[in-house]
């Protein structure tokens, strides 16, 4: 009776540590916006031209146990485009394309997260861009967790996409002599992701209640 009882007592213990364990694999990350980038190629030409956004702000939850319940919120601000060629850069700026003065934001929101598998996973959401919000799906790589020397805890991934621009409304082109056009309608989109742990704050104490009774006039 008493090995029997040990034996029970002891699998308790193990459910309880595993559910913990479970309970702690859901954490929430601010995205670090040093360490952090949103990047696209497009094919001009002959070539390939690669640009970026210098910004990036959100913050998502990662849970390995149950990716399903993993999530992720960002925002790109528009005029923070950067191709390395100044009047290039105010070109997309323009209405011909972004149109940053009127759509100043890209934003995205997670629907759905799922496990593919050796760290990899496939995450869908809706990505709106130049005003026009459409559904798009990512592939992910879980690049791990780690520990850094100023006491933050950190998460990293990269994802990839790959848009048509003329499905958000950005259809500039010019048509060349020969056949063919300028730009091509196929936008690579490549993002590089690194947040910190947000840490939990302690809870608010309840202001006590006076127990003094006041005194009757």
């Amino acid at each position: 009776m008493r090995i029997q009882t040990r034996i029970l007592s002891l699998a308790v213990i193990l459910f309880s540590f595993s559910l913990a364990q479970a309970e702690e694999k859901a954490k929430t990350f601010e995205i670090d916006l040093s360490h952090s980038n949103v990047g696209f190629t497009i094919k001009h030409l002959v070539s390939r031209v690669s640009g970026e956004f210098k910004s990036i702000e959100g913050e998502f939850v990662f849970d390995s146990a149950h990716p399903e319940k993993s999530h992720v919120k960002a925002t790109v601000k528009a005029d923070t485009i950067d191709t390395h060629d100044k009047k290039r850069d105010e070109h997309l700026r323009s209405a011909d394309f972004f149109d940053v003065k009127k759509f100043s934001t890209l934003t995205f929101e997670a629907k759905s997260f799922s496990s593919k598998g050796d760290q990899k996973y496939e995450l869908q959401g809706d990505l709106t861009l130049h005003g026009v919000t459409k559904a798009v799906t990512f592939s992910v790589d879980y690049l791990g967790e780690a520990d850094d020397p100023w006491g933050n805890h950190r998460a990293g991934f990269t994802a990839n996409t790959k848009i048509n621009r003329k499905d958000f409304g950005i259809v500039w082109n010019k048509a060349l002599d020969n056949g063919g056009f300028v730009l091509s309608d196929d936008v690579e989109v490549s993002i590089n992701i690194e947040g910190i742990q947000k840490k939990e704050q302690p809870a608010k104490e309840e202001p006590k209640k006076s127990t003094v009774k006041k005194k009757s006039s």
